[in-house]
């Protein structure tokens, strides 16, 4: 695979010493772990030395260090050693053990070049890493004052060491995918493997888009990982059928779908073995978490994929052996990688670099980052490549025989969103820099005239934490479907945890501040290294008892014992008479000391809306019709998800329409 930064723009800066050197005790990294290094071209690097020096000529000299917390919290912080040789940086390791692979791990990679070109610590943000990035600055800036020395304390002189615009360019390709996150990579890589010429377009400095960020996991039914568990999700069942039946027996989809789920039911009733899950049940969920205007083909064929979907990452090297429970699941199907001491670990973070590694594996692929589509090119109707922007403002043109686009949701896009929702102005946004629907918005131009589908249909989390910085973190869904609960600012539970999405959301909106806490336990925490991951980078609060835990978040101590004794004899019983929960953790009871509780509030975190598309992932038309050559994929598409997406299915979703992106537009090619 060949990786490309389109037109780099390269300034250099020399910073100059102006203040009179103080001998402080150096403190040259110890630490044994992988770190990324880079070195000056100009000079060798100094071996470290005990103390700052000032030579004759003026500056200082030595190796010092300092830390700073990053995503990965204060038990594992980011750390980084900077070399000066008479005032100029020769030499960076950065270690950050904690940060998330495939976003902090860019700004690892890339800071030490930047600072060694620059002679400066103060670079730019990676997008899409800024906490990592801004870890790292403030990290060099302690190793700085190590040396006795400020940003600010030194003078910088720009000059220009490269020319500033790359040229013009065009490419030719079998086929151009716009978008490197999940389903960009599954489709390049199923139409790579299938001999086709593949190009990428990332407007990102690093692919995983939305991906990256999903800590949940993928979806499945009728999987070999489910049968290792014990069904005690009759319950779950049973109230989706006589939901289907109470609520839904005017829609036609839901109503034939409940009475096949019926039949599988009984049939698994008179023969109660194995574990008990089915691409209909699935389908079912999905179309009555969906409000019942999902696209009832798109659904089956995500479902009935499903499997399918687990089966081929693991094939490309991605295993998701653990199987938990989720928001608007009926049963547990939930699919999540674990780690080597057998810890769930966040889904996104996981499959990512798989991905990626599947991508640079293969010769026919061609990644170009920091480069922007913004055109689909049309002749006699049919798509046949795409016009983008380089970093430096150069045009790319990528002539191509078929154009998949993977180019995410406008979850990022606050003025789009407020377009078509105006109530979510103001709210928090978990998604990815480059969620901007710059997709749609090419895909909907006079000249390709796509249609479109649900774009006001919007969803926001009800957990995501937000930070003193104002950063949007996502708490996966799945902390709930491991058993725990939510509180209001009384100490109250208020409602069904694992309902869906959206009216989770709209329980929590109507509460005190618009805001819950989410309590886990010990239990939680020993077994999930994402929830770990959680207190580390200091979300929660900690108690060693209930009423230390409501002491130390604000919220009333007896309330709050009551609720917990409470909820202990309804996971005993498995009975919420109040609420009407009906997944329980089979494991998990709340009960083991110590206690955490992480403050949360809804976040906007998927939009359902998007680009018409049938099963063979064919955009459609504003008059009905295929749009020859053009497919897509994932966030950008509408009609599977329906008013609103279960927590695990959009992962489902890249790689089941990724695969039939990829196998569709080699087809067209012929």
């Amino acid at each position: 695979m060949k990786k490309t930064n389109i037109g780099r723009k390269v300034t250099s800066v020399v910073l100059v010493g102006t203040m009179a050197a103080t001998a402080l005790a150096g403190c040259g990294s110890t630490n044994t772990a992988p770190a990324t290094t880079a070195a000056a071209t100009e000079a060798a690097a100094p071996e470290t030395t005990p103390a700052a020096e000032q030579p004759a000529e003026g500056g200082v000299s030595g190796t010092f260090s300092g830390e700073a917390v990053g995503q990965g919290g204060a038990s594992k912080p980011v750390k980084v050693e900077i070399t000066l040789d008479a005032g100029k940086i020769t030499d960076v390791k950065i270690e950050g053990e904690g940060e998330t692979p495939g976003i902090g791990s860019k700004a690892i990679e890339e800071f030490p070049a930047k600072m060694i070109a620059g002679n400066t610590i103060q670079v730019d943000a990676i997008s899409g890493a800024t906490i990592t990035s801004k870890a790292i600055v403030e990290a060099a800036t302690a190793a700085l004052a190590e040396a006795g020395l400020k940003p600010e304390d030194l003078e910088s002189v720009e000059v220009e060491a490269a020319a500033a615009q790359a040229e013009d360019m065009s490419i030719d390709t079998d086929i151009v995918v716009v978008g490197m996150g999940g389903a960009g990579m599954t489709a390049a890589i199923t139409a790579a493997d299938a001999g086709k010429s593949v190009v990428i377009l990332e407007s990102q400095p690093m692919g995983g888009g939305n991906t990256v960020r999903s800590t949940g996991g993928l979806n499945a039914a009728g999987t070999e990982e489910q049968k290792s568990n014990e069904f005690t999700e009759a319950d779950g069942v049973e109230k989706t059928l006589a939901t289907a039946k109470e609520k839904w027996a005017d829609n036609e989809t839901i109503t034939k779908l409940a009475a096949t789920v019926q039949q599988q039911w009984d049939a698994y009733k008179a023969s109660p073995e194995g574990y008990f899950d089915t691409p209909e049940l699935m389908a079912l969920d999905t179309m009555i978490g969906g409000h019942g205007i999902n696209d009832p083909e798109l659904v089956s064929t995500l479902t009935n994929g499903s499997a399918g979907a687990v089966t081929w990452l693991k094939d490309h090297g991605a295993d998701l052996p653990s199987v938990g429970a989720a928001g608007g699941a009926s049963v547990k199907r939930i699919h999540r990688p674990v780690d080597d001491k057998g810890k769930t670990k966040a889904v996104g973070a996981y499959i990512v670099p798989v991905l990626t590694k599947n991508v640079e594996d293969r010769d026919g692929i061609e990644v170009y980052y920091n480069t922007t589509a913004n055109k689909i090119l049309m002749e006699d109707g049919k798509a046949v490549g795409v016009v983008a922007e380089g970093e430096t403002g150069n045009t790319v043109t990528v002539n191509a025989k078929a154009v998949i686009l993977a180019t995410g949701g406008f979850g990022g896009n606050q003025e789009m969103v407020e377009q078509y929702r105006p109530d979510l102005k103001g709210f928090v946004s978990t998604n990815a820099d480059g969620a901007k629907g710059q997709g749609i918005t090419m895909a909907t131009a006079d000249d390709v005239k796509a249609d479109v589908v649900d774009l006001d249909q919007i969803q926001i989390h009800p957990t995501v934490h937000t930070d003193p910085d104002g950063n949007a973190h996502l708490i996966t869904e799945g902390v709930r479907g491991d058993g725990a609960i939510l509180v209001n600012k009384e100490g109250k539970r208020f409602y069904d945890e694992v309902s869906t999405r959206d009216k989770v959301s709209a329980a929590e909106i109507e509460q005190t501040d618009g805001v819950a806490y989410l309590i886990l336990d010990q239990t939680m925490i020993d077994g999930s290294a994402v929830y770990q991951g959680y207190l580390d980078a200091g979300y929660g609060a900690k108690g060693e008892t209930y009423e230390e835990l409501a002491k130390a978040i604000g919220i009333p101590e007896d309330a709050f014992k009551e609720t917990m004794e409470g909820w202990a004899k309804i996971w005993a019983d498995k009975k919420d008479e109040e609420f009407g929960r009906t997944s329980f953790s089979n494991e998990n009871s709340l009960d083991k000391a110590p206690y955490y509780a992480i403050l949360v509030s809804p976040g906007i975190h998927h939009t359902m809306g998007g680009l018409k598309i049938d099963t063979a992932t064919e955009v459609i038309n504003t008059d009905g019709n295929v749009i020859p050559g053009l497919f897509a994929a994932g966030e950008v598409t509408g009609g599977v998800h329906g008013g609103n997406r279960l927590g695990g299915t959009a992962v489902t979703d890249i790689i089941v329409f990724g695969q039939i992106a990829g196998d569709s537009a080699v087809k067209y090619i012929g």
